[in-house]
C-alpha cells in the first residue's frame, strides 16, 4: 500500500473536508501519511489532534520552515526551542520541514542558515531524522548537514527537483530522496532520470498536498490519494510494477521513521 511521505493535512485548505480527504486516500489504498506542521504557527500545531482523530495512523514532523526564519534573526535558539516544544507536544517522528530557500528569499540567507543549523543540531540531540526543504541552495544545504557530522543526521530530501549529481551527493550523506507529483509532468524527464538513478531502498514518494498536484490533477488542490499517480510515474520510469514499488517505499518509510515513533 502506498505511503505519502510528506503532506500538510493541518493546512487550512483541508479544514472543511478533512474527513472526506482521508476517506479518499484510504479508498485509493494509501496506508499512512507523514503530516508536516509549522512549529512556530500555533494554529498549525493545534490541529494535530484533529488530524490524528481523522486518521489515527498519521505520523507528524515539525520545524520552522526557511520561509519563516526572518523573525528569528539574532535568536536562532528560539527557533530550535519552538521546534523542540512542537515536536514534544505532537509526538513527532522527525523534524521538518527545515532547510534553505534561495529562490524566494523570504528570509535573509544568513538567518536561514543559522535557523537551519540550530534545528539540525536539535535533530542530532534528539536522534530524529530531518525533512529537508532546499531550493537553489544545494551547496549550502549540504554544507550545514556536513557540519553536523557525516552520518550523525539522517533524513529525506523532500520534493526533490535537483540533478542526478545533487541526488548522488545527498545519497552519499545517507539521505533518502522523495519525489513529488512534479515527476509526472511532461517536461520532467530529468527528474525521471533521478527516479531511475536512486537506489530502491532510498526512495520515497509524496504529494506535498495541498500543493503540486500530479498529472492528471495539475492545477487542483492536491491530496494524499493522488500519491498513487506519483508512484505510478516513478515505477514506470524504473520499469517496475507499481505494487512492488509501493511495498519498497513502505519499507523505506518504516526504516527511516518507525524507530522514532516506537520510542
Amino acid at each position: 500500500m502506498p505511503i505519502d511521505s510528506h503532506c500538510h493535512l493541518a493546512d487550512e485548505a483541508f479544514a472543511a473536508d478533512l474527513t472526506e480527504v482521508v476517506a479518499r486516500a484510504k479508498h485509493a489504498g494509501v496506508a499512512r501519511v507523514l503530516c508536516i506542521l509549522s512549529a512556530d504557527e500555533t494554529q498549525d500545531v493545534s490541529r494535530c489532534p484533529v488530524v490524528r482523530a481523522a486518521w489515527p495512523e498519521v505520523e507528524f514532523a515539525t520545524a520552522v520552515h526557511p520561509h519563516r526564519a526572518a523573525p528569528f534573526a539574532g535568536r536562532p535558539a528560539d527557533a530550535a526551542t519552538a521546534t523542540r516544544d512542537a515536536a514534544t507536544s505532537t509526538g513527532a517522528v522527525a523534524l521538518g520541514e527545515m532547510g534553505l530557500d534561495y529562490h524566494y528569499d523570504f528570509a535573509p540567507r544568513d538567518v536561514q542558515r543559522e535557523v537551519f543549523a540550530g534545528q539540525v543540531a536539535l535533530a542530532v540531540e534528539l536522534g530524529l531524522p530531518v525533512i529537508i526543504h532546499t531550493r537553489e541552495a544545494s551547496d549550502d544545504t549540504l554544507s550545514v548537514l556536513l557540519d553536523a557530522g557525516a552520518r550523525r543526521v539522517s533524513g529525506v530530501m523532500h520534493c526533490f527537483t535537483g540533478t542526478v549529481e545533487e541526488a548522488r551527493r545527498a545519497l552519499d550523506l545517507g539521505f533518502h530522496i522523495s519525489l513529488s507529483g512534479i515527476v509526472t509532468f511532461p517536461k520532467a524527464e530529468a527528474l525521471r532520470d533521478v527516479a531511475r538513478f536512486v537506489p530502491a531502498d532510498r526512495l520515497l514518494v509524496e504529494t506535498d498536498a495541498p500543493f503540486l498536484a500530479p498529472i492528471p490533477y495539475r492545477g487542483k488542490r492536491n491530496e494524499p490519494a493522488w500519491v498513487v499517480e506519483t508512484l505510478r510515474a516513478v515505477a514506470g520510469a524504473r520499469g517496475m510494477e507499481a505494487q512492488a514499488l509501493a511495498e519498497q517505499v513502505a519499507s523505506n518509510f518504516r526504516a527511516l521513521f518507525t524507530r522514532a515513533s516506537e520510542r
